[in-house]
């Protein structure tokens, strides 16, 4: 939902930026430039701002993980920056970085609050491991920079420099999508391991991208100075504009997969709006059980789309419930629904999905067989709009709960049903 914090409560992101407040005042006063290094403090006041701007314009989409390119690029470059225009090394150490840095995120996340604007605070507490992580093994361990003192020189040539900042970089990426990983696994009692190469999948174009910016911006800094900041930044900025304009062409399509799946409403096989729930339900219970963005994207195509095949039955179902159906009714609108899918040629991950949306969970308990968890999540949530035929009463819904509860474990996956629990408990914003 929109103007929302995701998935974390208002009152973790006060307590977020208090906790940063406290931390920047405490480095800030143990590692305060010199007198004299006025140079140093204005490049940082300029990559602050820059942070701050970055925060404010963040790249997120359905598919792809959340980020602020700009603001990631900037901090790295500060992290990376030691040298300015004359001769001049900036005497800042990695205590005054980490303390800018963490600060102008803060006032970022924020401003994104108060203006309504979408905030996931384990994605921009990633990225500040990630600032931490690059500035702690640049300015702490490879150059031994103590507080108040220009940063030594490290007797590389300028390629062996640049290797070294790009490979430190991709660690600190590499540590930013591990911590998110496992806050994530942890929140949804998912696999680590596949929620982790789903992060990777969904943010390594992009994060090399950041991690060649921010290196390209500090070994510009000795000869140009602050302008290296908005030139090599340039390109990520216009991706930016690049990728809004892909997410509005995303959007469209959508809407278009959502006008198909009213064709069964509109001709009378299944109750209004029955797939728009279906679809909305299932992307809740996705997150519950940690599926990453790309698995929702292809979940939600799949709900949207899972009872298209009932268009070429003779006769509708009564109410539209496919769960009341005979077994072979419905792994024939199944394979309808497949059919149907596949003949569009672009939505392959969802018919995937659709291809076990009738198996019994019992054979993979009993068989072995590898049925998708999304095809599982379909098959529950089906199940649940059917029984409660789009009612929302108290009622409707432990009537619905009770008969899935009769197939726990021989017709509905346990842990998806208790996902779905969840999703439709108090305090969750299903309508």
């Amino acid at each position: 939902m929109k103007g929302a914090v995701r998935r974390e409560p208002v009152a973790l992101l006060i307590g977020l930026v208090g906790l940063v407040v406290s931390v920047v005042v405490a480095l800030v006063i143990g590692d305060v430039p010199q007198p004299g290094t006025e140079a140093g403090l204005l490049v940082a006041a300029v990559f602050a701002v820059t942070i701050v701007l970055g925060e404010w314009f963040h790249l997120s989409a359905p598919g792809f993980r959340g980020s602020a390119p700009i603001a990631m690029a900037a901090a790295f470059g500060l992290a990376l920056t030691t040298e300015v225009p004359g001769g001049q090394f900036v005497a800042y150490g990695t205590a005054f970085v980490v303390a800018v840095t963490s600060l102008a995120m803060a006032v970022g996340t924020v401003t994104r609050v108060l203006s309504g604007r979408d905030v996931s605070i384990v994605e921009t507490t990633g990225r500040l491991v990630a600032i931490i992580v690059v500035t702690v093994l640049y300015r702490g361990v490879h150059l031994g920079q103590q507080p108040g003192e220009a940063a030594p020189s490290d007797g590389l040539v300028p390629w062996q420099r640049a290797a070294l900042m790009l490979g430190i970089t991709m660690l600190g990426l590499v540590a930013d999508t591990l911590f998110t990983s496992v806050l994530r696994a942890l929140s949804a009692s998912g696999n680590l391991r596949r929620t982790f190469v789903e992060e990777v999948r969904s943010s390594f174009a992009m994060s090399m991208a950041v991690a060649v910016t921010g290196v390209l911006i500090a070994l510009a800094a000795p000869p140009m100075g602050i302008a290296a900041l908005p030139l090599f930044l340039m390109p990520l900025v216009l991706t930016l504009f690049a990728f809004r304009r892909y997410v509005s062409i995303r959007a469209t399509y959508l809407q278009s997969i959502r006008t198909l799946s009213r064709l069964t409403d509109a001709a009378g096989y299944t109750p209004a709006g029955h797939s728009e729930r279906v679809a909305a339900l299932a992307v809740r219970v996705g997150r519950e059980l940690g599926l990453s963005e790309r698995e929702l994207l292809d979940l939600e195509y799949a709900a949207l789309l899972h009872d298209i095949g009932q268009v070429a039955l003779i006769e509708p179902i009564p109410g539209g419930a496919t769960v009341l159906a005979a077994p072979a009714d419905q792994r024939r609108i199944e394979a309808d629904t497949v059919a149907i899918v596949r003949e569009t040629g672009v939505f392959e991950g969802a018919a995937r999905i659709l291809e076990h949306q009738t198996t019994p969970y019992r054979q993979v308990r009993e068989l072995g067989e590898e049925i998708p968890l999304t095809s599982r999540i379909v098959k529950v949530v089906n199940a649940y709009e059917d029984l409660t035929a789009g009612a929302r009463s108290v009622r409707a819904r432990e009537a619905a709960i009770e008969r899935i509860y009769l197939g726990l474990g021989y017709e509905y996956d346990p842990r998806v049903v208790d996902a779905l629990l969840t999703a439709i408990g108090p305090g969750s914003d299903q309508s």
